[in-house]
């Protein structure tokens, strides 16, 4: 048997400022680019923070165009066609989207269907003939994008940009490697402006996307680099969130973790417990990073058998001399614990009656593509039905 290592390991240009001077960074990137007409793309919730907001538009200047205000949770479809319009209405030439996730994909998506002038459901990943997932590939030029972050999202560095129809309760998934953001800017100011409970909920999925990577079936010692170390900073980090919260230390170290599980990520690809995320998190009264964090142990039991060997690796990145695969999902459970995550899907409102209904969409989901296990319907259905 071959035993040589075969990887195939890109690493997109990609620019981190963190800390101080962060925000300044921002005028010389724009003009690196040779832009001078970016439109901020956020949620209304940012405009509580008048003294932040005001630091980024100071900081651009003459080469603020405009600010769309209309990010919402889930990235609705009405919204990011209307950050589409926003866009094309005020000539823009770079976008700045200011927030978490939601903030990042709303950008994402409206910079995707501006360029690409064509109805989303023909630039969305579907099944082929062949019933298996494809992505069209998407070749107009796409908008620049810097990242202005104020929680631990993993969005950051990513390719692909989720959208809800809210009308149809379809997820449609967005994927083009040219609309990655260029970089982002994690500045302490910034970084208090979100709720506790919302950056403890993004890290969460931080926590989920690493683990899910470190026991992917994908043998990448860069990627499992990037993982690990993303692991180790929320596992250090996330506790201090509430011991003093006036601080943005413990902030922009999980931004740093959500960024480099994000990178990591990228190679290893998602996973089961992701992908039942994102068809239950909406269901539920919880933030997608509550649920995924919440689904990741039945997720991690289910391909166990097949994983065993990356479990035991996984060890290693928790400090743990016992390398039982069993050990290790028992380690994340009580580390869950401790973070405040629930046990159950009813404790964050899902009906059961919904339950099926999620295992068909999850199989719809891309994630599964690079599951260790990739489950039947059924399979998806009877955990979710355990963890309810």
């Amino acid at each position: 048997m071959d035993t040589t290592l075969t990887i195939r390991h890109l690493t997109p240009t990609f620019r981190t400022f963190c800390g101080a001077g962060a925000l300044q960074a921002l005028p010389r990137e724009l003009d690196r680019a040779g832009a001078r007409r970016a439109v901020i793309i956020c949620g209304r919730s940012m405009l509580e923070h008048d003294r932040v907001m005001r630091q980024v538009s100071e900081v651009l200047g003459d080469r603020l165009a405009g600010q769309y205000t209309g990010v919402r949770a889930h990235s609705p479809l009405d919204g990011v066609q209307a950050a589409r319009d926003f866009l094309a209405d005020h000539d823009a030439d770079a976008v700045i989207p200011v927030g978490g996730g939601s903030a990042v994909v709303t950008a994402r998506a409206a910079v995707i269907l501006l360029a690409e002038q064509t109805d989303i459901r023909d630039l969305c990943t579907r099944r082929g003939t062949d019933g298996k997932l494809i992505s069209p590939r998407l070749s107009a030029p796409k908008l620049p994008q810097w990242v202005v972050a104020t929680t631990p999202t993993t969005a950051y560095a990513k390719a692909g940009a989720a959208v809800r129809d809210l009308r149809t309760g379809e997820r449609l998934a967005l994927y083009d490697p040219k609309a990655r953001a260029q970089g982002v800017a994690l500045d302490a100011s910034m970084a208090m402006t979100a709720p506790e409970q919302l950056v403890r909920s993004a890290a969460l999925n931080v926590f989920a996307m690493a683990v899910e990577g470190l026991t992917a079936p994908t043998a990448d010692p860069l990627a499992d680099a990037l993982l690990a170390h993303a692991l180790r900073l929320v596992v250090t980090w996330l506790p201090r969130l509430g011991e003093d919260p006036g601080q943005p230390e413990p902030r922009l170290h999980l931004m740093l973790a959500a960024l480099l599980a994000g990178q990591g990520s990228d190679t290893t690809g998602g996973g089961l417990a992701q992908a039942l995320s994102h068809a239950v998190g909406p269901l539920s009264s919880s933030a997608n990073g509550m649920v995924e964090a919440m689904l990741l142990p039945h997720a991690l039991r289910f391909a166990a058998d097949v994983i065993g060997d990356r479990l035991t690796a996984a060890a290693d990145y928790l400090g743990l001399t016992d390398r039982d695969p069993a050990s290790v999902i028992a380690e994340i459970e009580r580390l869950l614990g401790l973070f405040g995550v629930p046990t159950r899907l009813r404790a964050v409102d899902v009906s059961s009656a919904d339950l099926k209904a999620a295992a068909t969409h999850a199989m719809h989901d891309w994630a599964l593509t690079t599951a260790a296990r990739v489950p039947s319907e059924q399979d998806v259905h009877a955990l979710l039905t355990h963890a309810w």
